[in-house]
């Protein structure tokens, strides 16, 4: 089978989500130590009333979500990676083209996004609506938490893409154990 331009074999796509996931989980593992400084240190900012009636010891700290999600969304790269080479191996999985091609980059851009966004951004936002976190100042928190958002979207569009395929893939390898019987 002859590929094109725009496609791509399972075992590449396989080894860029690996090899990206396994990066952003290191990265994920030491920007950990932004939060336990924090805790560490004690709350650096006063906490208001607001703040202590509707947060949880985990998410004491701002930037939680987006070691969490560099940790978890690096470690589930690594999973898909490793589906894609299993598939591979088993010769369920064509050349990949489209959106599943653009999977590993999305995935990685909406994490790295999602670290930028709400880690050195929120001391941008910080600087716009003082202490928004801590008080909360309503503006602030949607700002924040909205652009995170949309950095877990472009990550979760590249997980459903991956989907597509590792669906497919598990199909071929249903019917062919159907067909075995």
């Amino acid at each position: 089978m002859t590929m094109t331009s725009v496609e791509a074999m399972p075992v590449e796509i396989g080894a860029k989500y690996i090899r990206w996931g396994l990066g952003l989980l290191v990265f994920g593992l030491v920007i950990g130590y932004g939060p336990w400084l924090h805790y560490m240190h004690g709350a650096l900012e006063d906490v208001h009333e607001a703040f202590l009636k509707n947060v949880t010891l985990w998410f004491g700290c701002p930037w939680t979500l987006p070691v969490y999600v560099t940790q978890l969304g690096g470690l589930s790269m690594v999973v898909i990676g490793l589906c894609y080479l299993a598939f591979a191996r088993e010769g369920a999985m064509g050349p990949i083209a489209g959106g599943e091609r653009m999977g590993p980059a999305l995935c990685s851009v909406g994490i790295i996004a999602e670290f930028v966004f709400g880690f050195p951004l929120y001391f941008a936002v910080n600087a716009i609506w003082p202490d928004f976190y801590f008080t909360p100042i309503q503006a602030g928190k949607w700002t924040w938490l909205g652009i995170q958002g949309v950095c877990i979207l472009i990550y979760a569009i590249g997980v459903i893409y991956a989907y597509g395929g590792i669906k497919r893939a598990s199909h071929v390898m249903e019917s062919r154990a159907h067909a075995a019987r």
